[in-house]
């Protein structure tokens, strides 16, 4: 089960990474042109999905405070919450796949860590 958490959480992060680094480096008006968010709110969406990237990592890795990274995981569970419900607003019921999984992903990493945290 450690693997399969290790490996999940690694390609999460890759992907919060990139998607938050994305958010980091577009210009706001590229940005709102696709979302239709406030360009700092979209800022403030990215450093979350960065920072949540690397609390999936870091805490385990370095072994320093890994309770950090179910709080991380439950984290980019509420902004993929969010990601689904305005993508069924925008009316892609199929798009919404994409956030959905990857929230319900995060959600089992949560779970996966929380409970391996409390047992020891």
């Amino acid at each position: 089960m450690t693997y399969t958490l290790w490996i999940v959480q690694g390609l999460l992060a890759a992907l919060f990474l990139l998607a938050g680094g994305m958010k980091l480096v577009l210009p706001v008006e590229e940005m709102t042109k696709q979302i239709q968010l406030p360009g700092l709110f979209l800022r403030f969406i990215g450093v979350a999905e960065v920072l949540g990237a690397l609390g999936l990592i870091l805490p385990g890795l370095l072994r320093i405070r890994p309770g950090l990274t179910p709080l991380a995981a439950a984290g980019l569970v509420i902004i993929m919450i969010g990601a689904t419900v305005l993508t069924l607003a925008g009316g892609d019921i199929a798009l919404a796949l994409i956030p959905l999984v990857v929230g319900l992903l995060s959600a089992f990493v949560a779970y996966g860590r929380w409970s391996c945290f409390t047992a020891a």
